[in-house]
């Protein structure tokens, strides 16, 4: 499974976002994920706002970790996150 963190063509997120429902969706099989599955083969897995559609996910802690190891690298936003909570630290 491969987890998109960033795409240029998704909605970025932001704090004044009041979304609440959230899923998984699969772009190898075109269909919700579940952590079961949802089909054979490789799974390329994004975050999907009901409201918004397919989001660049909130920084991880992975993304804390590697903040420059993306590709696509992270949006501006998601890296003035990670670098505010590098300096809280």
């Amino acid at each position: 499974m491969t987890q998109i963190v960033r795409d240029p063509d998704f909605y970025e997120p932001g704090e004044e976002d009041d979304c609440s429902t959230f899923s998984y969706f699969c772009q190898t099989h075109d269909r919700y994920y579940r952590y079961d599955g949802c089909g054979d083969g490789a799974h390329l897995i994004a975050p999907r706002c009901e409201r918004h559609g397919l989001e660049n996910m909130w920084p991880q802690p992975l993304m804390m970790a590697f903040p420059e190891g993306f590709s696509p690298s992270l949006s501006d936003a998601q890296l003035a996150w990670v670098r505010s909570e590098e300096d809280a630290c």
